[in-house]
């Protein structure tokens, strides 16, 4: 599906809700999840869903995401959730209306100081009690949830496109995941995370406030998981606006200036799962990779429902770009440079 025909079915919908007429304009197509439009002169921009991420069916989905931004809303560094425009004839999976903010890309390392400010502040809202959290994902045991999601997606690494040798590597990394990993975790609390903090998430304001304007995958799990995931090279390779690299020294400042704002309480627990949690955040993206290059060639798509990877939901140069990401992710020597980079953190983390 086009924008053009997105912003006809929008259109569509938001018929009669506001007392004028509003100029809608599509934004540039930068991400696999979501269309995002502009509603001009309301302050408003429509998420759009393409698929769901969380494989949820499109009220579902819809419903997630809405407690996504209101769950993590508290923590001032997300967009307020305005409305949420229920499935229909013209939008099959929704929208939700959310606050646009106005900032620039996080494109420099300098900006991983005020991401990690903003994870920070989500990781130490009050959790409520268990009955509470649903519909947000909050396993018992989320180190064996997110090992059987791996595992799940391991099975791509079959695939044709997927290097032999980076596919023997990976498979070895998991074959004793859990027994390598459980002790190191078990003391890690769980708080709400966002699992998708990868620096083309967010957005710098004037102020310099990190705000992270994606929200469809939070859970209750573990905080160092966002870390990773903020700081991988795999992360902050991945989007065309948002793309640098990072020493070392870097990203050891930028776990310290997570632990100092977030608090002993939160950080010092979890300090022995830094790098354990970094290796599983990285193994979950680069087994995604393998399962993206076999489910994207599915150019029927799947309709109104589900997670959906079809190409045909993006424009061209995008799925150039991820393509072209995805490849590099599962070369031999980008994965021997994760390794060694492992081992290296661990050090200037102990030091």
């Amino acid at each position: 599906m086009q924008f053009d025909s997105i912003l006809t079915l929008l259109d569509k919908q938001l018929s009669g809700r506001f007392p004028r007429p509003v100029v809608l304009e599509a934004l540039p197509d930068k991400g696999l999840a979501h269309w995002h439009v502009r509603l001009k002169g309301t302050g408003l921009l429509a998420r759009i869903p393409k698929q769901s991420q969380m494989a949820l069916v499109a009220q579902d989905n819809l419903l997630y995401q809405s407690t996504c931004f209101r769950r993590a809303e508290p923590s001032g560094h997300v967009p307020q959730l305005e409305a949420v425009l229920g499935p229909s004839e013209h939008l099959p999976r929704g929208a939700l209306l959310v606050e646009e903010i106005i900032g620039t890309p996080a494109s420099q390392p300098e900006h991983l100081g005020s991401i990690m400010q903003a994870l920070a502040a989500i990781h130490a809202l009050p959790v409520p009690p268990p009955p509470d959290r649903a519909p947000l994902l909050d396993e018992s045991d989320p180190l064996a949830g997110l090992v059987a999601l791996i595992e799940a997606q391991a099975r791509y690494l079959d695939h044709s496109a997927v290097p032999a040798e980076s596919a023997r590597v990976l498979k070895a990394r998991l074959q004793d995941v859990t027994p390598r990993m459980a002790p190191l975790v078990q003391l890690c609390p769980q708080r709400l995370i966002t699992f998708d903090a990868h620096p083309g998430n967010f957005l710098i304001t004037s102020t310099g406030k990190a705000v992270l304007v994606d929200l469809e995958k939070l859970r209750y799990s573990y905080p160092p998981l966002d870390l990773a995931h903020a700081s991988l090279y795999t992360s902050t390779t991945w989007d065309r606006e948002a793309a640098f690299e990072l020493s070392i020294d870097a990203v050891a400042r930028a776990y310290v200036t997570w632990a100092q704002a977030v608090g002993e309480g939160i950080a010092g627990p979890c300090r022995g799962a830094l790098v354990p949690l970094r290796e599983l955040m990285w193994l979950w993206s680069v087994t995604w990779c393998a399962k993206w290059l076999a489910e994207s060639a599915n150019h029927q798509g799947r309709g109104g429902d589900g997670e959906d990877w079809s190409t045909q939901h993006s424009e061209d140069a995008l799925i150039v770009h991820v393509r072209g990401r995805v490849n590099d992710y599962l070369k031999p020597r980008t994965i021997e440079r994760m390794l060694t980079e492992f081992h290296a953190l661990q050090g200037a983390l102990a030091g």
